[in-house]
């Protein structure tokens, strides 16, 4: 789902140390060469060698992941509830017709690239050197493919029966997500760099340009075109922003393209780009499904209640590309995949458990600005925001054993997997969707990410041989449990207002992490000890 968003091909070994040897060879070559000038990619990439010559501690990595996640806690809350507005003002319907159009671009435009923004962030990650050759390669090719993307998203909508006004929407969506997809290109190199604390500040630019764009239309009536442009203008804006960025910090980023490098990159890539098709398919394609097959208002329902499972599952889509990084970085020791797959599967559920129990007893709050809606229809998107929530669960408990699966070259089979799930999906679709609309179109949801979640453990412990810290898994799923019986055994007998209840579930949520040995006091004094 949310989702955010990381995946990958299988480079096998022996292509890999192939690979080292090219590198090296071409390492001395640019060394001993008199007529080699310090160009910008040299300037941002060069030290980079230096920089994986040491180990970078849990405890700084840490520290990374709890930037990007500030940042994102500080600007996505506020455009959830700034978006609840907007539907709120421009009904569910015309909000339901632009989450089907956003939908069905958002999964063309994560395979705009053919993969490429995947596959560079995982060699740059295990090969210093690749960058400052490719580069000038990459960055045209990507350029090209976006150019090439937009016209089959548009063949696409009018072959789905879009027409008129409503396929220029889809050619305005279109454009702003390719801008984005570009500059999220550009911030892979910066992620494989492991230069985190910036990425995680250009992560929220974007959304936040939107915000201030927003609240000035709000005043003066918004609308589903006015709305489109501005998230078009923010995407464009962020995107020249970010390149002039990176030309003014490490030079001129040439444009020569080879062809042999392309035909390399692109064989490279696309085992990535269908992995990445294939989770975009798997998280996006339910949208598009309920507007197609039942109507544009249970659409709107099932946006209204997304929207906020988008939000929280940012959380992971901040989070696993780190890890993913640190996986690819760490292809050859087991021992730190280990550490790291236990170090994350902390990271990655603990904040997600108390988020998704909220939702399961107060999930009507999420929706509290919709003025306009009926009490029924309120209470058809807080039942599709438990089920969607649930699905949140799942990806809170197993979605790092898929980032770990993708860097570490075991794409196919989790592209298998991933496909198995979406055929499900399309099946249980087409016989529920009609007659149930939104609601139906969650609960499958769920049905699929519990089916692939266990595919994910099955090839971690038997085909990747990492130990599943299947205690570990127990407790959290015990900590869950515990935290779901002290909540409703509070809205039984203790009759608090909704804020006085969060704040008691919480504090009894500490407790049963330190309780079950999730979270221990000696972990906590050493991440908080000042570094030496």
């Amino acid at each position: 789902m949310a989702r955010g968003r990381v995946t990958n091909k299988c480079v096998r070994t022996c292509g890999l140390l192939r690979g080292s040897k090219r590198l090296r060879r071409g390492k001395s070559r640019f060394l001993t060469s008199k007529a080699t000038t310090k160009t910008g990619y040299e300037r941002l990439f060069g030290s980079f060698a230096a920089h994986l010559s040491h180990t970078c501690r849990i405890k700084r990595f840490f520290g990374n992941i709890g930037l990007a996640v500030l940042l994102n806690l500080l600007v996505k809350p506020g455009w959830v509830v700034l978006e609840n507005v907007v539907q709120d003002r421009i009904g569910h319907a015309a909000f339901g017709t632009f989450a089907a159009l956003l939908n069905f671009t958002l999964v063309l435009a994560s395979v705009s690239d053919l993969g490429l923004t995947q596959h560079t962030t995982k060699r740059v990650a295990a090969e210093p050197g690749f960058l400052p050759e490719y580069f000038p390669t990459v960055l045209p090719l990507r350029g090209a493919l976006g150019v090439a993307f937009l016209g089959v998203m548009v063949g696409g909508g009018w072959l789905m029966g879009y027409r008129g006004h409503t396929l220029l929407l889809l050619a305005a969506i279109g454009v702003g997500l390719l801008l984005t997809q570009y500059a999220q290109f550009l911030r892979g190199a910066v992620q494989a760099h492991q230069h985190f604390n910036t990425d995680a500040w250009l992560s929220v630019l974007e959304k936040l340009l939107l915000f201030g764009l927003v609240l000035a239309l709000l005043p003066i009536g918004i609308s589903l075109e006015n709305y489109v442009g501005a998230r078009t203008v923010a995407a464009a804006f962020t995107f020249v922003l970010l390149y002039v960025l990176v030309t003014r910090l490490f030079g001129k980023l040439a444009w020569r393209p080879r062809r042999r490098q392309a035909a390399e990159m692109l064989r490279g890539s696309l085992p990535f780009a269908l992995i990445t098709l294939l989770y975009g398919m798997n998280e996006r394609i339910d949208m598009l499904m309920v507007e197609r097959l039942s109507s544009a208002q249970e659409a709107g329902y099932y946006a209204g209640a997304y929207r906020w499972v988008d939000a929280v599952m940012m959380y992971l889509w901040t989070v696993l590309p780190l890890f993913f990084a640190k996986f690819a970085h760490s292809l050859g020791s087991r021992d730190e995949q280990k550490q790291l797959l236990w170090f994350g599967q902390r990271v990655a559920a603990v904040p997600l458990l108390f988020v998704c129990a909220f939702v399961l007893f107060r999930g009507e709050l999420l929706f509290f600005q919709f003025q306009n809606s009926s009490f029924e229809e309120v209470q058809r998107m807080t039942w599709c925001a438990k089920l969607l929530f649930l699905n949140v669960l799942v990806h809170a408990f197993f979605a790092i054993y898929s980032t770990l699966l993708t860097s570490t070259n075991f794409e196919r089979p989790v592209s298998w997997l991933v496909a198995g799930s979406i055929g499900l999906n399309i099946g249980l679709n087409f016989v529920l969707l009609p007659r149930y609309g939104a609601v139906a179109g969650a609960l499958n949801t769920l049905i699929c990410a519990v089916a692939v979640s266990a595919g994910y453990l099955w090839l971690v412990q038997y085909r990747a041989n990492i130990a599943v810290p299947w205690s570990l898994l127990g407790r959290l799923l015990a900590v869950f449990a515990g935290l779901c019986a002290g909540w409703y055994a509070l809205q039984t007998w203790a009759a608090l207002p909704w804020l006085a209840e969060s704040v008691v579930a919480g504090l009894m949520f500490v407790a049963l992490l330190f309780a079950a040995g999730v979270v221990r006091v000696a972990e906590l004094r050493g991440l908080l000890k000042p570094r030496g």
